[in-house]
């Protein structure tokens, strides 16, 4: 293939252009703040399981309370109408008297025990409600977090995509610098090698890194200089410049 000097030169600057794209691309991919969100939604979505967990745990003490605080309500009032009906008279019978007596005594030690109980479930149904509200607080922190990390990576993300637009605009004008079919065998070797033209410098290409033999360099020195050449190691083109020590 042959192709003006300065038409090779053109793809060191082609390939500089595509350089900057890939690294900014590979930025794109790995912004420490795209690890931060994925593990900040990880830990809200734990939290927010645990959230449900608590409350309803929270919720069944809460049921749980009610019904005991009917149970004590219920043997309250049934004990204060037997207390009641002693105190009316109405009970003149001894057996009866001591029957009823001896009903409200039980009532009185059942109020007492199931009042106990619900002492216990109240404990039992504020530290639920204290860990909800916990809970509650470390998903809002990480809510917080998560945001701040994602308006981070949005704020980079916007400085890339602008560097990446611009490198695009630029690409595009030395592309209109470099024929065709020059142009589509960078490509496909681009698409093979990751780059696809490389400077001869000091004898050396720097795509690969490997010096060129004397017999090379000569074959080089004698070929045309609108000749494309190619790097025999890792096969990209091989450009030619002032600083190639020919």
């Amino acid at each position: 293939m042959k192709a003006a000097p300065d038409a090779q030169k053109r793809l060191l600057d082609l390939a500089e252009l595509d350089s900057v794209a890939d690294r900014l691309a590979h930025r794109r991919r790995t912004l420490p703040e795209l690890a931060e969100i994925e593990e900040q939604s990880k830990r809200y979505a734990k939290l927010a399981t645990e959230v449900i967990e608590a409350e309803t745990e929270a919720g069944d003490l809460a049921r749980e309370q009610a019904k005991a605080e009917s149970d004590v309500d219920t043997v309250r009032a049934r004990a204060e109408r037997d207390q009641k009906r002693l105190d009316s008279g109405a009970v003149t019978s001894p057996k009866d008297l001591a029957s009823l007596q001896s009903e409200i005594a039980s009532l009185h030690r059942r109020q007492g025990d199931l009042e106990e109980v619900v002492l216990e479930i109240m404990e039992r149904r504020e530290a639920a409600d204290s860990k909800v509200t916990d809970l509650r607080a470390k998903l809002d922190e990480v809510a917080a977090t998560r945001a701040a990390a994602e308006d981070r990576r949005d704020a980079a993300l916007v400085e890339i995509d602008k560097e990446a637009g611009e490198t695009q605009d630029r690409r595009a004008t030395v592309v209109g610098d470099i024929p065709a079919d020059l142009l589509g065998l960078y490509e496909k070797l681009k698409e093979q090698y990751g780059v696809g033209a490389a400077m001869l410098r000091g004898g050396r290409c720097q795509g690969c890194k490997v010096a060129l033999s004397i017999a090379e360099m000569n074959r080089i020195k004698a070929a045309p200089h609108d000749e494309v050449l190619r790097c025999d190691e890792c096969r990209r083109i091989l450009v030619r410049t002032p600083e190639s020590g020919l």
